[in-house]
């Protein structure tokens, strides 16, 4: 072993450097600069289309009263369906009792064996109701199906500025996904029953899911529309029937069983030709998980999902309705869950080589930091993290302008830390994957667990 060894290895953190001061300043610009400058525009007329809102449950007895009063109240125009999936609390009864004094709300009840298959199964079976319904000759491409989760609150007024001209007001928009906040962002004491620390924890958990959903995912959605690859969510996500009706028709069913139905359900309006968009000019508020466990339970689902959409990488690649630019973008976001799983072993090998080279050989890698070799270092330490630290001032901008900035700052220092747990949440995806745990893993809403020590229950 050699003295020129510590050049080497310290060379590599140099070489990680460099391609991080290339790659992220254009990256960053490319995604924040439509996010920070876009405008609201004119809203369109609700009364234009005619809505048809899907809520799938299950045990959802602690909430689903509420969002039914809620979705009524804020969205009057649209009938409200609830999908009961052979819940065993009084979901299926409360939501009866609505629909006997309204007659906006209707319940599709779904029993074993033929309940239980995943919410696409469930949202499928309110699509066959809703089509058996409707008279002969209704106009299809004018009726839109939203869905919502069973917290899903939609900002008053949202369906006008999703009948926008620019949105369903475009015969070749299938699908309009609309901005997800976290409706208890705000909560002083999320953990009711834990301490100081326990509460701090809870915040910065919560802050964290607001902040992604409307900071980057935002600005990643809006850059989607360029390249056409808009994704679709399970809450706020609304999809023009007579595209619905062209999924039925090519795949028997709207909806397909993956654990990632929504994600697939905008796949799959892409491959038959229709383009999706993303409305930031309302919103859908949901709850933030406050506690480890049950937000890892969630997660996982999720990265799980993304890697069974894995395998419609060809058909994209095959695909003339998808630009170029578009299944680029598509192969990286479907190859993401694997890549973060070799990321937890690829970051940190500079890390490693500076290690390395300290306790073999101290003089030379010493020589090296004052010959300016720790620009490097500095360099690739300020790229790695101000990648993410940035999102926090830029959170603030857009979405929180009352907070200060240094409370924001920290906002931007705790993001990366809330990142990591993507790479825990990829592993035990595949852990599921391997051990044939391919079923829904369903989280307990913040009414259903307890505070001092929350569980989550899989399915």
């Amino acid at each position: 072993m050699t003295s020129s060894e510590p050049s080497g290895l310290l060379g590599l953190l140099s070489d990680f450097s460099l391609v991080l001061s290339l790659f992220f300043p254009l990256y960053l610009l490319g995604l924040v600069l439509p996010l920070l400058v876009r405008r609201k525009r004119r809203k369109g007329k609700a009364g234009d289309y005619q809505w048809h809102l899907f809520v799938p449950c299950r045990d959802e007895e602690a909430v689903i009263g509420d969002t039914i009063a809620y979705l009524r109240a804020s969205c009057p125009e649209a009938h409200v369906w609830v999908i009961d999936d052979d819940s065993e609390d009084r979901t299926g009864e409360i939501v009866r009792r609505a629909a006997a004094h309204d007659p906006g709300v209707h319940l599709v009840q779904r029993r074993r064996p033929n309940a239980r298959l995943g919410k696409g199964e469930a949202l499928n079976a309110a699509y066959d109701t809703l089509t058996s319904l409707l008279p002969p000759g209704a106009d299809r491409d004018r009726i839109v199906v939203g869905v919502f989760d069973a917290d899903g609150r939609p900002a008053p007024g949202c369906l006008d500025h999703v009948a926008a001209r620019r949105f369903f007001g475009r015969p070749d928009i299938g699908g309009v996904q609309i901005e997800v906040r976290m409706m208890n962002r705000d909560d002083p004491r999320p953990a009711r029953d834990g301490g100081a620390l326990r509460n701090l924890y809870s915040r910065l958990l919560i802050r964290m899911q607001d902040l992604e959903f409307r900071a980057p995912v935002a600005a990643l959605q809006h850059a989607r529309k360029t390249s056409r690859t808009v994704c679709l969510g399970g809450n706020g996500q609304f999809v023009r029937l007579s595209a619905l009706d062209d999924l039925n028709a090519e795949r028997g069913r709207p909806w397909t069983g993956r654990l990632l139905e929504d994600f697939e359900l905008g796949i799959h309006l892409m491959l038959v030709g229709w383009i999706n968009s993303f409305c930031a000019d309302t919103y859908v508020e949901q709850e933030a998980l406050f506690d480890t466990k049950r937000f890892l339970t969630q997660r996982t689902r999720w990265a799980q999902g993304v890697m069974q959409c894995f395998g419609y990488i060809p058909a994209i690649w095959r695909s003339n309705k998808i630009p170029n630019v578009g299944f680029l973008e598509l192969t990286f976001f479907l190859s993401q869950p694997w890549l973060q799983m070799l990321g937890a072993l690829l970051y940190p090998i500079p890390l490693i080589a500076l290690g390395l080279s300290y306790a073999r050989h101290p003089e030379a890698a010493a020589a090296y930091f004052t010959g300016g070799g720790w620009r490097g270092v500095a360099l690739y330490v300020a790229m790695a993290l101000g990648q993410f630290v940035v999102w926090g001032p830029i959170y603030r901008r857009k979405c929180e302008p009352d907070s200060g900035f240094w409370r924001a700052l920290g906002w931007g220092f705790v993001y990366p830390l809330y990142l990591m747990f993507l790479y825990v949440v990829s592993w035990r995806a595949v852990g599921r994957m391997l051990s044939g745990r391919n079923g829904w893993a369903k989280t307990r809403r913040n009414a259903e667990a307890p505070t001092a020590g929350p569980v989550a229950k899989e399915a």
